[in-house]
Order: C-alpha cells, then sequence, then structure tokens
C-alpha cells in the first residue's frame, strides 16, 4: 500500500521489526468507513505476510484514536444505508479477526475516544492496550438503534465479564480510562505527554523476546477464549514441546545458565 500523506490508513516497518499502523482520518475523528476498513485490512494482511514484522503498533491520528462508525457517510446513504452497512461491518469484522490471528503481538495506544463497534471493537481486538488518562470508551451503538459490532459482543464479554459488557453495551456509560483498566478493558494507564512512549517500549521490548514463543502464546490464549481448560491442555502440551526443540529455547536456557542477555533469532 502507498503511504500518501492522505491516506486512510499509514504502514511503516522499522528496522527493529515494529510495523507502525496508524488510523488516519484525524479531521473525522477516525471515523470508519469502507474505504478505511478495506486499507485497514490491507494492512493488517501485509503485516502478517511480512516475516520481518515482530511486533504491530496500532494507533489513531490526531485527537481521537477512534469515534466508530462515520455517521456522515452512513447518513449520506439514505435507503442504501442497510447495504452499505453490511459492506462496512464485513470489512470491520475482517480487519477486527485479522488483529486477533496475527501471529505476533498487537499494542494498541489509545487518546481521546475509543467508541462505537470500531473504536471498542478494536481495542478489544488487540493483545496490549495502553491508554492515556485522559481517554475515554463508549459503546453507544444501542443509543442509535444499531447493536455492538467489530466483534465486541463476543470480545468485550471474555474481557470484562458478562455484567460488565451487558452493563458497557446496553446503558452506554462513558468509561474513564482508570475504570477501563480496572474491569480489564485495557493494560493500562499513562499520563497523556507519555502514552506514545510508553506504547513504544512495550512494543520495543516485545521484539527482543523469542518471536515463535509469543506467537505460540498469542495463538494459545486467543484460541482458549471460552474453550473448557481440559480442551485445551493437549494443544498446550503440544506447543510447548515443540518450542522446547527451537533455536530461540536453548539460547534463552543458556542466556539464563550464563547470566547474560539471550540473543533470540526467530529459529
Amino acid at each position: 500500500m502507498t503511504n500518501r500523506v492522505d491516506a486512510p490508513v499509514l504502514l511503516d516497518i522499522d528496522d527493529t521489526g515494529i510495523a507502525r499502523l496508524q488510523l488516519n482520518r484525524p479531521d473525522a475523528a477516525n471515523g470508519l468507513n469502507v474505504e478505511i476498513l478495506k486499507a485497514l485490512h490491507e494492512a493488517l494482511l501485509r503485516c502478517h505476510a511480512d516475516p520481518a514484522v515482530r511486533v504491530v503498533r496500532l494507533s489513531g491520528a490526531g485527537k481521537n484514536f477512534c469515534a466508530g462508525g462515520d455517521i456522515h457517510t452512513f447518513e449520506s446513504k439514505g435507503a442504501a444505508l442497510p447495504d452499505y452497512l453490511r459492506e462496512a461491518t464485513t470489512w470491520l469484522q475482517l480487519a477486527a479477526s485479522a488483529l486477533i490471528q496475527l501471529r505476533v503481538p498487537v499494542v494498541t495506544s489509545v487518546q481521546g475516544f475509543a467508541a462505537g463497534g470500531g473504536g471498542i471493537g478494536l481495542v478489544c481486538a488487540s493483545d496490549i492496550v495502553v491508554a492515556a488518562r485522559s481517554a475515554r470508551f463508549f459503546s453507544g451503538a444501542v443509543r442509535v438503534g444499531m447493536a455492538p459490532d467489530g466483534g465486541s459482543s463476543v470480545t468485550l464479554t471474555q474481557l470484562v465479564g458478562l455484567r460488565q459488557a451487558l452493563r458497557i453495551l446496553l446503558t452506554n456509560p462513558t468509561l474513564d480510562a482508570e475504570e477501563a483498566a480496572r474491569i480489564g478493558l485495557i493494560t493500562e494507564v499513562v499520563d497523556d505527554d507519555r502514552l506514545t512512549a510508553r506504547a513504544d517500549e512495550i512494543a520495543a521490548h516485545l521484539v527482543t523476546l523469542p518471536p515463535l514463543a509469543l506467537s505460540a502464546t498469542k495463538r494459545l490464549v486467543w484460541t482458549g477464549v471460552g474453550a473448557p481448560v481440559e480442551a485445551r491442555l493437549a494443544e498446550e502440551s503440544r506447543t510447548v514441546s515443540e518450542l522446547s526443540g527451537t533455536a530461540d529455547a536453548l539460547e534463552g536456557l543458556r542466556a539464563v545458565i550464563e547470566r547474560r542477555p539471550a540473543r533470540f533469532t526467530g529459529r
């Protein structure tokens, strides 16, 4: 994809393997329409296909992470809105699924609002979420006669539990960052001026860890969501056994014994 300044999604992969993925409609609070959702999905597929990518850093340009669906686009569709929303929600679901299925960790930073099925859905599909202290989280679908999307009707329950998910989706409270962290919607809260630096620190730490182990761990956790523990034990055991034979696992053991930093190669 071409990273024009006005492109709806920007993607830059640096020399360390961090893929910086940014929603880039700041004047529209990164509101989601078909164009930006297609671009987001395309960028995620590029990250999935590039073996050099070790971590994805997701962010939103401007004052807000993502205000959800682009209501101005939606309103302009008139009687064609159901068909347009069917296409938009399909692309949103594909993007959320791609985030979850990426073999690498996704570290997301949130400023301003993460709202609607888009904003909340992308947050829920991320692996680690850092929010600015002034950030706010809001579902809002029911208030405009819609239902939650972006996978949030499933992932939100897994993150915060049934009662909290129903409260958030049915009564539409605006959650501040502290409450979002307390109930498990996000990972941590930092002062606004530390947001980017803190998310970058986490991403930089993750690229120092063995990528095969990170990928396997992420896969085990996400595929285990909602599954009975006993149904996942065999898969967990098989994965640990496979990882133990990798060069990275042997290097990790030697580094601990020799009391030195490990040098992981992804093999």
